[in-house]
């Protein structure tokens, strides 16, 4: 049973007076606990796949189905609950904010969902200790390292139990052993959480161990 399903999925930027197409009628269907790498040369439509895939933009045209909810068909609204509570986001860069501890950037989306505090706090504890991070829930991410720092990130995301986890380039700003470190946890994430995981990557490690990997090129996925 499929968890995404893409079809007919066009998306457009304005460039001065050019409009330069992305996503051309691009196709996707992703099974539900299937990890897919999705990989590609730079700019050419991997991170504005995933923030469609996860409801952060819209498409031009075409239908995008996560968990039986049609996202293309959801209000603004509707969207960033949906995104609240069955997506997980990680990126790049951490974007942990700064003023608050480990514990404080992982309850953060429980918050906004207002669920009970002792609650909150009980999870984001649980997942900070599963990810190695139990002794550091106090720490801002300025005394952090850039591995702990995503590890963070990674807890962050998974907190609001999401179905589907859509991790962007998670491993771009790292060495080459905290990388490894870190592919070895969204792996264990993946299995233990049940998720749907859409990666996209350029780390050719991370991507063969996924169960499929998809090249984005001129628009469209292929096979890689």
């Amino acid at each position: 049973m499929a968890l995404v399903t893409v079809t007919g999925l066009n998306k457009f930027y304005a460039v001065g007076t050019q409009r330069i197409h992305v996503l051309r009628d691009l196709a996707l269907e992703v099974g539900t606990g299937e990890m897919v790498a999705i990989v590609g040369a730079s700019g050419v439509g991997k991170s504005t796949l995933l923030h469609l895939l996860g409801g952060l933009d819209r498409p031009e045209h075409g239908v995008i189905h996560v968990a039986g909810r049609e996202l293309t068909a959801m209000s603004d609204a509707e969207r960033v609950a949906f995104r609240n509570h069955h997506v997980g986001f990680v990126f790049q860069f951490h974007h942990l904010l700064p003023e608050f501890n480990a514990a404080e950037n992982v309850e953060m989306p429980m918050r906004i969902a207002r669920l009970p505090l002792p609650e909150a706090r009980r999870r984001a504890s649980d997942l900070l200790t599963r990810v190695g991070l139990g002794e550091r829930l106090a720490h801002r991410p300025s005394m952090l390292s850039g591995g702990e720092q995503q590890r963070v990130a990674v807890a962050r995301a998974l907190v609001m139990k999401p179905a589907l986890l859509i991790a962007d380039e998670p491993t771009g700003d790292l060495d080459e052993t905290t990388s490894e470190t870190l592919h070895a946890l969204l792996r264990e994430m993946h299995a233990e959480h049940g998720l749907t995981s859409i990666i996209a990557t350029h780390n050719p490690r991370l991507a063969a161990a996924c169960d499929r990997v998809l090249r984005l090129e001129q628009g469209q996925l292929r096979p890689a």
